[in-house]
């Protein structure tokens, strides 16, 4: 079956990238050790402003001049969720997008236990995952080794309808197709490149760079899909300017901090699936 191209929500992408770069949003990442550099730099290169900053004594004041939060467990201890849980109930209060990026969910009963809790006691507007820890999420077990999602899942589309559906939230499963429901619309990214499997924190990376455009936009799905797309577009284009992993991490924040409303418009490849 051919799939539409989305060209009404891709013609929306450039004016929400220059939209980024004019109100500069602050992006408050309560995030692990592995990727804080990575992440801040990234945001950086999108033209929005970084802080990361997870103490519980602090959290409330800090999203309070913020415009979207990320909650990402990676290196997760029993504190951390404390301080979440604190900076999300006050960015319910005040209207703030939360991103939540739910890092080896379904690998330890700690870490899936710990994403169940943020997803019940607050309103987390985007859940991006591998398609591992979403399954998880929705109670499948053994999809995931560490952080990262093995094997195949058949029926992911449906999975995440379902799990739209049921919970209100943007859920988008990134891999080789990405997947992106609100429990309305169902939608495909198929950019990206294979290397961006080579270097750790790009998940973490791509979930930053959806929080940087939910925070310009009342369209979520709309803003999950312009992070996710600029950011595998560039890695698109920084695959061939690269001779290995840490030459094409290079690569991929140069690109990125190139990146033109016309290489959105001629590479994207977003498409309905119903």
């Amino acid at each position: 079956m051919e799939l539409k191209l989305a060209r009404d929500l891709i013609e929306e992408i450039p004016h929400l990238m220059a939209k980024v770069k004019e109100e500069k949003p602050l992006i408050h990442h309560i995030t692990n050790f592995v990727v804080m550099n990575d992440t801040a730099n990234l945001t950086l290169v999108y033209g929005a402003l970084p802080v990361m900053a997870h103490a519980i004594e602090e959290v409330e004041e800090m999203v309070g001049i913020a415009q979207a939060l990320i909650l990402n467990p990676g290196t997760l201890t029993p504190s951390w969720v404390e301080s979440m849980i604190k900076a999300g109930k006050r960015a319910n209060e005040l209207g703030i997008p939360i991103i939540l990026d739910p890092v080896g969910a379904g690998a330890t009963r700690l870490r899936t236990e710990s994403n169940l809790r943020l997803l019940k006691e607050l309103k987390v507007t985007v859940l991006r995952g591998n398609p591992g820890e979403i399954a998880a999420l929705m109670g499948n077990s053994g999809l995931v080794k560490g952080v990262e999602s093995v094997g195949k899942i058949s029926n992911l589309e449906d999975i995440i309808y379902k799990f739209a559906t049921s919970s209100g939230l943007i859920v988008a499963a990134t891999g080789e197709r990405d997947i992106i429901s609100d429990g309305e619309r169902i939608v495909a990214i198929d950019n990206g490149h294979s290397w961006l499997r080579t270097i750790t924190g790009t998940g973490c990376m791509s979930t930053t760079a959806v929080a940087v455009f939910c925070a310009v936009t009342d369209d979520s799905l709309l803003g999950t899909m312009a992070g996710l797309t600029t950011f595998e577009i560039a890695a698109e284009m920084a695959a061939p300017k690269a001779i290995g992993p840490q030459s094409f991490k290079v690569a991929l924040l140069d690109v990125l901090y190139n990146l033109t409303p016309e290489d959105v418009i001629n590479r994207s490849k977003i498409y309905y699936l119903r």
